[in-house]
């Protein structure tokens, strides 16, 4: 990922709205949620959720498809990963016991949601999601 992506995907994220609701899909999981129910649980306007799940899909961090007549949104978790890959690229100036604490509460927060207990980080899980 290059500066200008990354730039333009934390400008998406720094809006209230747009960043309320990224962490809700990436709650939600690969399979998702509806856009009127991004809308009903981030307490938007339906217009105002459309506007902001269009500017996270422009930058890649989330994508979309039909079932029926329901638009599905979810996390985009390839881009999302290299979004922070990005920001932790040559992290703690190759000194990797600087940074271990920082990655086990990611690997903490990313298994808050079940027992991975003895799973790798990403196997079973699709499109890299942790």
């Amino acid at each position: 990922m290059d500066a200008e992506t990354a730039a333009k995907s934390f400008a998406a994220l720094g809006h209230e709205g747009r960043l309320l609701a990224f962490r809700l899909l990436v709650e939600a999981g690969p399979q998702g949620l509806p856009a009127g129910e991004v809308a009903r649980r981030t307490g938007a306007l339906q217009n105002t959720s459309s506007s902001n799940l269009g500017i996270l899909a422009s930058t890649g961090l989330i994508r979309s498809h039909r079932e029926g007549r329901s638009i599905i949104y979810s996390v985009a978790h390839g881009r999302f990963g290299e979004l922070l890959e990005y920001l932790v690229q040559d992290c703690c100036g190759g000194r990797p016991e600087l940074c271990a604490p920082f990655f086990a509460k990611l690997l903490e927060a990313c298994s808050a949601g079940g027992d991975d207990e003895g799973r790798e980080i990403g196997k079973d899980r699709p499109d890299g999601c942790c």
